[in-house]
């Protein structure tokens, strides 16, 4: 898990009935709606946080 390696991560579900902490999450991906995209550096900080959402977000290029 390098800097260089980069991920696509995006918003499947709603935040509207979440957590508020999930939604921080959400949030803190850099998502903004669903079907949005956004490519994230893998590291274990951003994996802790696709993990903690793993419900509301898919994941390309692992």
């Amino acid at each position: 898990m390098s800097g260089d390696n980069k991920i696509k991560v995006t918003l499947v579900k709603g935040i509207a009935r979440c957590r508020e902490d999930h939604r921080a999450t959400v949030r803190g991906l850099g998502l903004k709606r669903i079907r949005h995209t956004v490519e994230l550096a893998d590291t274990k900080a951003i994996r802790g946080m696709i993990n903690k959402v793993s419900y509301l977000v898919s994941v390309a290029g692992e």
